[in-house]
């Protein structure tokens, strides 16, 4: 079996088994993301403690890299602080859109599995709706606390 082929697989697996599909009761941070090109729908819910995501869920619908790409996001960033989970949204843009990877690819899990996105531009969109979708989260989430202080 090939790199490709492993890769392919993973997508698949978290596209057919999704991780942490479903819905948080009265999350920190909810927000909808769409790719209106292609229909791909998302809604991220996160509750956070102290500052760390302690729960994340997601519901949606569209292509199994969309779905698959949230999946893997949810894995990626429960435990993880406001700041790592940014770091983790833009070494996941740099490597889907083709402009290299700021941290060793073992380092990225199975997030490391959509590196060959950058080859499909019109994929690039689907693999980050839900990345992007949280990335606003977190920006709104911040913007809320900057302003009630």
């Amino acid at each position: 079996m090939g790199l490709d082929d492993l890769y392919q697989e993973i997508i698949l697996e978290h596209y057919k088994q999704p991780r942490n599909k479903g819905h948080i009761e009265n999350p920190d941070i909810e927000l909808n993301g769409k790719n209106p090109f292609c229909g791909d729908e998302i809604k991220i819910f996160i509750k956070l403690k102290d500052n760390v995501v302690d729960q994340v869920a997601f519901e949606g619908s569209g292509c199994a890299i969309s779905q698959a790409s949230a999946s893997v996001m949810t894995e990626m960033i429960k435990g993880k602080t406001i700041e790592e989970a940014k770091k983790l949204i833009d070494s996941f843009a740099s490597m889907v859109k083709g402009e290299g990877c700021p941290v060793d690819l073992q380092e990225l899990d199975d997030m490391a599995a959509f590196q060959g996105i950058s080859e499909f531009p019109t994929r690039v969109k689907c693999a980050l709706l839900a990345w992007k979708t949280l990335e606003q989260g977190i920006k709104k989430k911040t913007e809320k606390k900057d302003h009630s202080d």
